[in-house]
């Protein structure tokens, strides 16, 4: 099989295209190529397939075999990998996800991509939507009139907004958003001397979230940067996560802690965000590189095994 490694901020997939190659057990395959001592190193598999309602399609998995919704980092690679392999010459398009379709502009710079601006859509905030089962407390939305639409512009909605979460025996507070994939937002005043690997591990498999959750750990610095690190679901600490940092943003904003345009500090780089006020939608721009091409023998994958209940027992 022929595949791609590409990353944006260190956020590394395995890219295959099936337009023209075929996978049978994509989960298995995930688990198979994303192993970084005896795989090619990821933190999941992409699939780039064709779609009926947009330009592409994209599937994901996550480095645990799960499927996930949408990865920010991800899309911008696949526009990367779609215009540099003259799959299309279209400069703006539109990706198909599990979140919905994605609109992206790509940034050409002789003949390839450099970034890419992501319409990442707009934020859901409803608790059994994002899910999670925190009441939530009432608070005043923005004024953003696509936001989350406009009968609903300046009126009150139920969020979950510096909700008290306790995790390993530590009281957090934490702000919970979908960019069609969860995340739990905690301010923290270091995230240098977090230990993320307990932290993050316990707040994925929380009883708070019935579909485990993306958690994000951010010092903000002034009223434009921040600092972030993020424990993603199903892969565990990541360079970078691109929805994970719209998340961030709108977090932000919606606890009066930034401007509505963030540069998001990553420990892979840094992504700007932005929430825009007119339209209700969450902006990401960022970098897309590819790492190597190259084949992979696949014959021994085994079968998707069946899906199995998370531990939620911390």
């Amino acid at each position: 099989m022929k595949f791609t490694k590409m990353q944006g901020l260190g956020n590394d997939y395995v890219y295959v295209n099936c337009l023209e190659e075929v996978v049978e057990n994509p989960s298995s395959l995930s688990r198979m190529v994303s192993d970084r001592h005896f795989g090619i190193g990821s933190d999941g598999l992409i699939l780039i397939r064709s779609s009926t309602c947009a330009d592409f399609f994209m599937e994901m998995f996550n480095a645990d075999g799960s499927r996930s919704q949408m990865c920010g980092n991800g899309i911008r690679c696949v526009g990367k990998y779609v215009y540099d392999r003259g799959l299309t010459d279209k400069t703006e398009l539109s990706v198909n996800t599990l979140a919905g379709v994605k609109h992206l502009q790509l940034h050409v710079s002789d003949g390839s991509v450099e970034s890419v601006t992501v319409d990442m859509g707009v934020p859901e905030l409803e608790p059994s939507l994002i899910p999670v089962t925190a009441k939530g407390r009432v608070v005043q939305l923005p004024e953003r009139a696509g936001w989350p639409g406009a009968h609903m512009a300046g009126r009150d909605l139920r969020a979950v907004v510096g909700e008290p979460i306790s995790v390993a025996g530590r009281d957090f507070e934490m702000t919970c958003v979908s960019m069609g994939n969860p995340h739990a937002v905690v301010f923290v005043g270091d995230t240098s001397a977090l230990a993320i690997e307990d932290i993050g591990r316990r707040f994925e498999v929380h009883s708070a979230f019935p579909e485990r959750v993306n958690a994000e750990f951010v010092h903000v610095l002034n009223r434009c940067e921040v600092n972030m690190r993020v424990w993603e679901r199903g892969t565990g600490e990541t360079l970078a996560c691109g929805t994970g940092a719209c998340a961030t943003t709108v977090a932000c904003i919606l606890n009066g802690l930034t401007e509505d345009e963030v540069t998001v500090h990553l420990l892979g780089g840094d992504l700007l965000v932005r929430w825009d006020a007119e339209t209700g939608h969450v902006f990401m721009t960022g970098p897309a590189e590819t790492v190597f091409e190259g084949r992979i023998d696949i014959g021994d994958c085994p079968q998707d095994d069946p899906p199995h209940e998370v531990d939620s027992s911390w």
